[in-house]
């Protein structure tokens, strides 16, 4: 007897759990981003913010410490180019070859949509860079480019390489850690204010975590009109 076919939903390597849950944490993390984008570029509100930044500053100055300075510095290395281009093409390559189509969509449209927007934010805003880098640093501060390519590379590999459930959960919450740590980093070493860093991170997840969400519910889409098209009622 022919085994019965399954279900539309029932796909092999979900992305998402529950991505309506995903979708409505990318839309507070947009709020966030765009709250900071509002308050760096508003006239009234940029001096407050640039008050918490030198705070913030004089606090990393003053809590300047060579083996934590060392840390910093290899995140710099690990979130620079260098290490995420390539990184990025193996993934792609790997997610291709293994036909996950709908995990390398998320892989390539969260570079697409992020790489292009910190040049262009950049530029936008001319922001100078904090004085004194602890490491090489070149064009404008405001957001954080490694902030942004960070939270991007991380939250993606654990969508597209992890299936959900309780391992994923654990690595969500480790690789959000590590997000907070490398925006961290940018102030700590001098390379951005803290305002930079804060916009990167939510801006980075909220365009990961939104390509997440709109890529699942399109691909559920999809098997639910190939469910009625094969004769089964979509769950």
């Amino acid at each position: 007897m022919t085994a019965p076919a399954p279900s539309a939903r029932s796909r092999d390597n979900p992305l998402l759990h529950n991505h309506r849950a995903v979708f409505r944490i990318a839309i507070v993390l947009w709020a966030a981003a765009g709250s900071l984008f509002v308050l760096v570029a508003l006239p009234g509100t940029k001096d407050i913010v640039q008050a918490v930044d030198d705070a913030a500053f004089d606090l990393a100055v003053a809590a300047e410490w060579d083996p934590a300075v060392f840390i910093a510095k290899v995140l710099d290395v690990l979130g620079g180019t260098l290490v995420t281009a390539p990184l990025r093409v193996a993934v792609a390559v790997w997610l291709g070859v293994r036909r996950r189509f709908e995990a390398l969509s998320v892989w390539l449209l969260a570079i697409v949509f992020s790489e292009p927007a910190i040049w262009i934010l950049k530029a936008a805003y001319g922001r100078a860079r904090p004085p004194d880098p602890l490491v090489e640093t070149t064009s404008y501060a405001f957001p954080s480019g490694h902030a942004i390519a960070g939270a991007v590379v991380v939250l993606s590999l654990v969508i597209v390489l992890v299936p959900p459930g309780p391992s994923r959960r654990n690595l969500e919450v480790l690789a959000a850690a590590a997000v907070f740590v490398m925006g961290l980093s940018r102030v700590y070493l001098r390379a951005h204010w803290l305002s930079d860093a804060a916009a990167g991170v939510a801006f980075g997840a909220a365009v990961t975590l939104l390509v997440a969400a709109v890529v699942h519910e399109v691909a559920d889409r999809l098997h639910d009109r190939q469910a009625l098209s094969d004769g089964r009622a979509p769950p």
